[in-house]
């Protein structure tokens, strides 16, 4: 990838902590994990120490070999420090890769291969479990740990620096970061994101964020995942003191929020569904929340019920965006307080003026009318340029310059945008898993969690999980279902046990395989 420097419209991550510090000074950023890479500094940190970090960062990077254009990996434990690593690659030019930590080792080893030698930076923790399962010793240029030492890696505090590294940005529609999808079906794919397209997914989530300007914000969610670093960008640039969180346990959460009164609070639909422990927990942690956000998935009517019951704030709201790793937001639906009480779940709002489009096609990519069920496409601004190492997969998912989002759905004659189910996760039959899941969610209030996946024949098997691991009563099951689709008996599991993706989703498809090979714990009751 050549270097050339720009002047013009784009989103570089490696800007962000800097520009916010010249703006907005001392501005507090609250942790629950002290950083690997600088545990001494603690929990309390603000704008301008983070971004003091982020240029201390570079020069290590840049002291390791890290250069503009060039891949640099980040595989490490969960923590905050995974944002300050990509945003002092972005600082220097090189383009961060961002691998989850709950990847298991053969998938990093097959998408190390996809990338040209990167610099991993890792931990030795995650750097002994991966070597344990695969032969990375060809796959990487150097190896930085940020903590721990092993055999062939090089401490990241050893690295000596000579000179200060300089700011680099490169062309805007070169790549600049690297992320991966979910991974729901198979291996993830890599995800190549460039500052412009980055940009068009910032300005109107930038604008959607005016009515909590400077307002505390709290985020619990995957370091990994792209969504983070655009709503990291969006209230920085407002300067609002922030909470990262890391454990998603709500008594863990509960008294950060009680203490510092977010009053926007992001994090994954199913850590939602957990926190609905936070609506009656002492000292009203969500009291103050005036904008829950939530992406990644489509959220349950019951949690947005909740979460919005638990707020004494005037003009609450939650905000819903549909969307994925490829494109970013294409749909955003806000729940008020009285809409949630009678809104449809599945219903995951409009296209974004300006900014998206979206359509439904038949199998042969042609529009299809209002009403009728078909593939969701979308067309935005904010795609990403290919995935890396596998153009024939991105190639397959275009239909000229509209996006096939994987999900099946329709559009009412207003414009909203209904999602049905997945593609690969359509059973026969079965008019919306979805639909089920969410009627079930609604009726029976001690589930943290149902997936219908398809069973033996097709037959829909749903799985559930308590909120308390107490066995499901069969009696409140019947009458819950009484007047649903024929459904195969429920199978109860831990939540803990399901397969989920680095943004809690579930891999139904993995999910599909293991209760066919009788992995699975019977309800009782």
């Amino acid at each position: 990838m050549q270097q050339k420097i720009f002047s013009g419209s784009g989103f570089y991550i490696g800007r962000m902590f800097r520009e916010a510090a010249s703006r907005h000074g001392d501005v507090p950023v609250v942790l629950d994990r002290p950083l690997d890479v600088a545990p001494e500094e603690g929990l309390q940190h603000t704008y301008r120490s983070l971004a003091d970090l982020v240029d201390r960062l570079a020069d290590k990077l840049w002291a390791a070999g890290a250069r503009p254009a060039s891949p640099v990996a980040v595989h490490k434990s969960d923590n905050a420090d995974i944002a300050l690593l990509a945003c002092a690659a972005s600082r220097i030019g090189a383009v961060p890769v961002l691998l989850s930590p709950g990847l298991d080792a053969v998938t990093v080893g097959i998408l190390l291969g996809r990338l040209d030698r990167p610099l991993l930076v890792t931990d030795e923790t995650t750097l002994s479990r991966l070597m344990a399962h695969t032969d990375i010793s060809g796959l990487t240029s150097r190896r930085l740990l940020v903590s721990g030492s092993a055999r062939d890696a090089v401490a990241l505090s050893d690295v000596l620096v000579t000179r200060p590294a300089k700011p680099v940005r490169l062309y805007p529609d070169e790549p600049a970061l690297i992320t991966h999808s979910s991974g729901t079906t198979d291996v993830p794919k890599l995800a190549v994101h460039c500052p412009r397209a980055l940009w068009n997914r910032l300005v109107p989530q930038k604008v959607m964020a005016l009515p909590v300007r400077g307002e505390t914000a709290a985020f619990c969610m995957s370091f990994v995942h792209s969504r983070f670093y655009h709503a990291l960008g969006t209230f920085l640039s407002g300067g609002s003191p922030l909470l990262l969180l890391v454990d998603h346990d709500p008594a863990s959460v509960g008294p950060l929020l009680t203490r510092w009164r977010p009053g926007v609070v992001e994090t994954h639909p199913n850590t939602f569904v957990l926190w609905e422990d936070l609506v009656d927990a002492p000292g009203a942690p969500l009291r103050d929340v005036r904008c829950f956000s939530s992406t990644f998935d489509a959220i349950h009517p019951r949690t947005v019920q909740r979460l919005l019951g638990a707020s004494q704030r005037r003009g609450k709201y939650l905000m819903q965006l549909y969307g994925q790793s490829e494109t970013g937001p294409v749909a955003v639906r806000v729940f008020t307080e009285r809409g949630a009480t009678r809104g449809d779940g599945r219903l995951v709002g409009m296209g974004i003026p300006g900014f998206t489009k979206v359509r439904i096609t038949d199998d042969s990519g042609a529009p299809v009318p209002r009403g009728t069920v078909g593939h969701i496409e979308a067309r935005t601004r904010g795609r990403i340029l290919t995935y890396q190492g596998a153009q024939d997969r991105f190639d397959a998912q275009l239909n000229g310059s509209w996006w096939r989002m994987g999900d099946m759905g329709t559009r009412s004659w207003w414009g909203g945008l209904h999602l049905v189910d997945r593609e690969i996760d359509r059973i026969d039959d079965v008019d919306s898993n979805l639909r089920i899941e969410d009627v079930l969610m609604s009726r029976l209030d001690e589930l943290r969690e149902v997936v219908v996946v398809p069973g033996a024949g097709g037959v829909p098997v749903p799985v559930v999980c308590t909120r308390t691991g107490a066995p499901l009563v069969r009696a409140r099951w019947r009458r819950a279902t009484a007047d649903l689709p024929n459904l195969g008996a429920p199978q109860q599991w831990a939540f803990d046990d399901l397969p989920r993706t680095s943004t809690w989703k579930i891999k139904r498809v993995a999910l599909a395989r293991l209760i066919g090979a009788g992995d699975s714990v019977v309800a009782r009751g």
